[in-house]
């Protein structure tokens, strides 16, 4: 015969002093259970810096553009505003950074998707930030500053299991190992990388990201359903504003009839074509709206790129986009029988057929998305549920390709066409020494050689992350070794990254806590496949 629980508790005979002890017993094994949990299966942690932005912010600012009203994270730099780097400020602050061309002054974030910038600010002897625009004082606006993104790490599983590529890990900083850190492991043990044009190479092979990890790494460069409220200011890239989009030629596109849709009638059989200006949007420079705008003209040009939209289409139609890269231009188009098609346009400008599919029929129906991307060396064309991809590895060869032609893009149609959602965007961009001074290893001429149980990370925010690739000395070892530099040895390795359960957190007014969390943060962190 088993006992039970209550004939196995100890008993003095004195019911209060047994209760009191039965409920410390409990509390004791709960939080010995707590730390058991902590130390071996899952803990938290808070995002300090933004590094991984914008898939995972530090302490950051949400912006919503003063013109476009579109939304994005910028960073916040505590040392901007003289205070210490774990600071966490109660009142609204100006986003802002120090300009140093022109001392005492600042310049605020740009908008992302309109190129918007926030007149320059100026600092008086008062400590008053204000702009004098059109003889009239402005005053900056004010924001929020949360914390950073809070998430769970499962600790331990790399003791079982080695991290795949892409995986987003936690891990203690080889030269300072009291400090976690978090990055993209993109190098395994054993392998040799490269990093050329923005793209991780692996043993002379090109490493593509999964798709969960690549739609959270685009980034906007230009989005026509955020129209400006002023366009005549010239706070746009220095100049007003107007539709990026132009029409070349004879072209019969109506940009201007409904300001967020394009549309054309031409059943006149010829391909009609509107080109992104990227002198009067944003250019094709990687950079972020996280970051200071004033570092932007030092990034290199990023021409993995994608256009889409939404579209109707009736029959005899045909709709598309080119993107032209390294001097080749691509096309992907749609017909209105089903026809997907990938092509190269030859030095005539005639295109040559690269890959040919139908489509889902019942995307023919209704209002699809169409998408064409020239990505990590391929082509990819979507439309509805139809995926179709070309390589392009073996026709591109990186170390020769002329970076010198800028990126073009255009979106092409003929016969009757509405187009919504229109977008442009980029793929992350990993800068190497070909493009920064401040990278020490991973480009063509300094390609880092990994060994045994040492792994490569990379922060999604390329321009500043402090990762393998910058990192100056050796890792630091128990006695009196020492990790070579830019690893991240096995030994270090805390944890897998896979959830943001409470992304920053904000206050009705001007509670002590922020107690409010963001749900359209919250997200699953994709990895490796």
């Amino acid at each position: 015969m088993f006992s039970t629980s209550k004939e196995n508790q100890l008993s003095s005979g004195n019911a209060k002093i047994d209760g009191v002890y039965h409920n410390v017993e409990w509390l004791f094994t709960a939080f010995a259970g707590t730390l058991v949990f902590i130390i071996f299966v899952m803990q938290v942690y808070r995002i300090p810096t933004g590094s991984m932005g914008e898939t995972l912010c530090g302490a950051h600012f949400r912006v919503r553009c003063g013109q476009c009203g579109y939304r994005y994270d910028h960073d916040f730099v505590a040392g901007n505003y003289g205070m210490v780097n774990t600071a966490n400020p109660s009142q609204k602050l100006p986003v802002m950074h120090p300009n140093p061309a022109q001392p005492g002054s600042f310049s605020s974030s740009r908008c992302p998707s309109c190129g918007h910038f926030e007149p320059p600010l100026f600092l008086d002897g008062t400590k008053r930030l204000y702009t004098v625009q059109n003889n009239r004082v402005r005053q900056p606006f004010l924001h929020t500053v949360f914390k950073g993104d809070q998430i769970f790490v499962l600790k331990s599983v790399y003791q079982f299991f080695r991290p795949k590529r892409w995986d987003v890990i936690v891990f203690k900083n080889p030269t300072e190992p009291n400090i976690n850190y978090i990055k993209r492991c993109v190098g395994l043990p054993g392998e040799e990388l490269v990093i050329m044009d923005g793209d991780i190479f692996i043993n002379g092979q090109i490493q593509r990201k999964p798709a969960k990890v690549q739609e959270e790494l685009w980034m906007i460069i230009y989005n026509n359903d955020y129209q400006p409220a002023r366009p005549n200011e010239r706070t746009f890239n220095g100049h007003s504003w107007k539709q990026p989009f132009e029409n070349i030629e004879s072209s019969k596109w109506n940009l201007s009839e409904e300001p967020t849709a394009f549309s054309l009638s031409a059943p006149d059989g010829r391909l009609h074509r509107i080109q992104y200006n990227d002198d009067q949007g944003n250019d094709f420079r990687a950079t972020y709206g996280y970051d200071n705008p004033m570092t932007y003209s030092q990034m290199p040009i990023c021409s993995d790129l994608m256009v889409q939209y939404s579209m109707a289409m009736e029959d005899q139609s045909t709709a598309g986009a080119r993107i032209r890269k390294y001097g080749t231009t691509y096309q992907g188009q749609v017909s209105s029988d089903g026809t997907m098609e990938l092509s190269r346009l030859a030095s005539n400008g005639q295109p040559i057929s690269l890959l040919q599919q139908k489509c889902d029929p019942k995307d023919l129906n209704r209002i699809s998305r169409f998408r064409f991307a020239t990505l990590d060396r391929q082509l990819v064309l979507e439309y509805g549920a139809t995926k179709l991809v070309y390589d392009l590895a073996g026709e591109i060869d990186a170390s020769q390709a002329n970076r010198q032609i800028a990126p073009q893009v255009q979106i092409l149609g003929t016969g009757q066409l509405q187009l919504d959602h229109i977008a442009l965007y980029r793929d992350i961009h990993y800068l190497s020494g070909d493009d920064a001074p401040q990278v020490l290893r991973g480009s063509q001429d300094t390609p880092m050689h990994l060994g045994d149980d040492e792994f490569f990370a990379c922060g999604d925010n390329s321009p500043y992350s402090a990762d393998s690739r910058m990192w100056n000395k050796d890792g630091l070892a128990n006695n009196g070794k020492s990790y070579p530099a830019g690893v991240v040895p096995k030994d270090y390795l805390v944890g897998k990254a896979f959830v943001v359960h409470w992304p920053g957190g904000y206050r009705l007014k001007q509670e002590p806590i922020r107690w409010i969390p963001f749900p359209d943060g919250m997200k699953i962190i994709y990895s490796g496949e």
